[in-house]
């Protein structure tokens, strides 16, 4: 190997070593260490880091944190701790918010472990330095290479040191594959004696797959290296390929798009993985497919629709057929030409002929049953409509919108949690991999969406009481007071004042209290919860988008007694028992481990019989979503967090119950059927609406209409 060549060698181990230090600690020694300090200069001016770009930040804007904060290390800093991102301790350091501590901090750092880096002192800038000189990290085993790629390992080292922007874009990829390759010596991934390896070949064949799992496989170029013998063809191929690597592995771990560029009403907490790590992972995986298949969802419902995906696009699935024509009633034992496209819609084997028998009523009395239909068995018009209904003009927009929402959610829901299904008005309960229970919900308005979201639920009140937001006090009681001082007490709410002498207002527990008696408290940004409500009737609605943004649940004391029996086992909490815990005061049952809540936005999902089902995209979100999936100029930077701003009224707006006073609602919808806060304060009632099972009537429909102008262009502009 010619001298320059071992020189690079020497410079490439010094760096790693370098930047190893920095990653693991701060460099700290005496005063007199000049070579140390020539050391920390080098380390910094190599690892500098570029001005901070919108696209190099992980978190969005409404999770955003002080960076001077982030990267402040601790008092005492143990070896597996992160350090500072720089090479240098800062001058100054402040010490972490968190409980006060009865012993002071010393004023001498305590000295590691001769084998780590010296923690950075945070306090006071005059802290000695530690007794022992600080020992930089010790340089990675160098990966050995073969004379065939020894051309190919320069190559890669000239670019990344001198033209790596021309190959990958992203600083935070750039840093991740520099150090990455200097750590091996620029030691090819992908190549073994100038040809693709056992690495390379899976990996090219899994990125090249990618749209089964409802993603872009133009998004993950890759390169043909058996057509290649020029070094620096073949080392800017292997960047590449890491590259597209990292790429598919973020776009599978978190979306291909980021959640904030569809709503403001999505909040998710998952990270990126990072781009070392990936390369890592696979440098060090039996199999390479494997690995990258690690990254995607796993849950049975988006594996589901993974299969749906592929029967569709192979043509051989229900939702790719014409819809079923309308025509005469059928009954069981008649003739009729829809038959078989009837029996493949209904996931029956075609039985050869036209008959309507007994098998296919019995399916279709089912789907009547599903969707809130006279279970007859008779085919009517509805029951066409119903059927033609679930089936989009584009299936598979649908479903690949979907998928890229599985995979925003964490990809463990939890071996307990409680999932719900907005456009589909239901909650499930789930355990050890089985649903133990179901039931309906009523979730918010379109004007007023139920956020899409994970939480934790914590605890279960009962009696709640309902405090009324501050903004909804100002802009809504306020001026009732105003008219009539004593309707808020004739309406059966609490006047009293904050000790900042602002107006509180409250409802005490009761049998009409807007929360019911159960509400059940999953903490969370947008101030959401599930809770009873006193209008039981808004539950043979179908379609049951009627709330501020909150979840009333139709059997509270049964879902109460389904989840304690998996948190508090053994301790008898049935529903006669939670039943007689009903009275004026109210009490909260915590839970020792808590339960993971998944506000999820399915409009397509694998039902338990496997059929294909899709719902009305209630609140835009597949609206929104699947032109950025479809636009190649928007994908570009789709997966960047964009900055939304939020309000804390709005916020407030969605904890806010709809129901008053048996049915009786604030601001409109089918339980009173429209009209506006004062006209309900100072009139009576109108009389309530006779609802059909299945379909809404006609006032309803006008009530609703109603209180979308009421929101969405009088209060909050949308």
């Amino acid at each position: 190997m010619p001298s320059v060549r071992f020189d690079r060698f020497l410079a490439s181990t010094a760096l790693v070593a370098l930047l190893s230090a920095a990653a693991g600690g701060a460099f700290a020694g005496p005063a007199n260490q000049p070579s140390l300090k020539l050391a920390q200069s080098a380390a910094n001016a190599a690892i500098m880091p570029e001005p901070r770009r919108s696209s190099d930040s992980a978190a969005t804007a409404t999770d955003q944190t002080d960076q001077t904060d982030a990267i402040t290390p601790p008092a005492t800093m143990t070896p597996d701790e992160p350090g500072p991102s720089s090479g240098e301790a800062p001058a100054t350091a402040n010490t972490p918010s968190g409980p006060a501590d009865d012993s002071a901090a010393p004023a001498t750092v305590a000295t590691p472990s001769s084998t780590e880096p010296a923690a950075a002192p945070t306090a006071p800038a005059t802290a000695t330095a530690p007794e022992s000189p600080a020992q930089p990290a010790a340089a990675p085993t160098q990966t050995a290479i073969s004379d065939a790629d020894a051309a190919i390992a320069e190559k890669l080292h000239d670019l990344v040191n001198g033209k790596f922007d021309r190959v990958i874009g992203g600083k935070k990829e750039r840093i991740a594959i520099e150090a990455f390759y200097a750590g091996r010596n620029h030691a090819p991934l992908w190549i073994t004696d100038g040809q693709a390896n056992e690495r390379a070949v899976p990996a090219i064949a899994y990125l090249q797959q990618g749209d089964t799992d409802g993603l872009d496989s133009a998004d993950y170029p890759t390169q043909d290296f058996a057509n290649m013998s020029d070094p620096a063809a073949l080392g800017a191929a292997e960047l590449r390929l890491s590259a597209s690597v990292i790429a598919y592995a973020h776009h599978a771990a978190i979306g291909r798009v980021h959640w904030t560029r569809v709503s403001g009403d999505i909040s998710y907490e998952q990270k990126a993985p990072e781009p070392a790590d990936v390369l890592t992972a696979i440098a060090a995986a039996k199999d390479v497919a494997a690995a990258l298949d690690g990254y995607e969802p796993h849950e049975p419902g988006y594996l589901a629709l993974k299969a749906k995906l592929a029967e569709i696009r192979a043509g051989k699935a229900a939702a790719s057929k014409n819809p079923i024509p309308n025509g005469p009633l059928l009954k069981a034992g008649m003739q009729d030409e829809r038959v078989p496209q009837l029996r493949t819609r209904l996931g029956l084997s075609d039985a050869g002929d036209t008959t309507y028998d007994k098998a296919l009523a019995d399916a279709v009395k089912n789907f009547q049953r599903e969707h809130d239909i006279k279970p007859t068995g008779t085919l009517t018009t509805a029951t066409v409509e119903a059927l033609n209904g679930q089936q989009p003009e584009r299936p598979t927009d649908i479903i690949l919108a979907n998928m890229e929402r599985w995979r925003w959610m964490p990809h463990d829901l939890g071996k307990t949690y409680v999932i719900v299904n907005l456009p589909d008005f239901s909650l499930r309960v789930m355990h050890e991999g089985k649903q133990v229970w179901t039931t309906r919900i009523v979730d918010g308005k379109p004007t007023m969406p139920t956020p899409i979201m994970s939480a934790e639920m914590k605890y279960i009140t009962v009696n709640p009481t309902w405090n009324v937001p501050p903004s909804i006090v100002a802009r809504e009681y306020m001026p009732a007071l105003q008219q009539d001082p004593t309707v808020l007490t004739r309406m059966g709410l609490t006047v009293s004042r904050n000790p900042d002498g602002t107006v509180h207002i409250s409802q005490p527990p009761g049998d009409r209290n807007a929360l019911g008696r159960l509400r059940f408290n999953f903490p969370n940004k947008f101030l959401v919860y599930q809770h009873d409500t006193p209008d039981k009737q808004l539950f043979v609605y179908e379609k049951r988008a009627f709330s501020h943004g909150c979840m009333r649940v139709q059997d509270p004391a049964k879902y109460a007694e389904v989840l304690l029996s998996l948190v508090r086992p053994g301790q008898g909490y049935t529903q006669e028992r939670i039943r007689r815990m009903f009275g004026a005061g109210e009490q909260d049952i915590q839970f020792p481990n808590f339960i993971p809540v998944h506000l999820s936005y399915q409009t397509a999902f694998v039902d338990d019989a496997g059929n294909l089902e899709f719902r009305d995209d209630v609140y835009g979100r597949d609206k929104a979503l699947i032109p950025i999936l479809k636009n190649d100029g928007e994908r570009k930077v789709a997966d960047i967090p964009v900055e939304r701003r939020e309000s804390s009224v709005r916020r407030e707006a969605l904890a806010m119950p709809d129901s008053q006073w048996g049915g009786r609602s604030f601001f409109g919808g089918p339980a009173d059927n429209g009209g506006g806060f004062f006209s309900r304060l100072f009139g009576a009632p109108p009389p309530q609406p006779v609802q059909r099972r299945g379909h809404q009537t006609a006032q309803a429909a006008q009530a609703a209409r109603a209180n979308r102008d009421y929101y969405g262009r009088d209060y909050y502009g949308r």
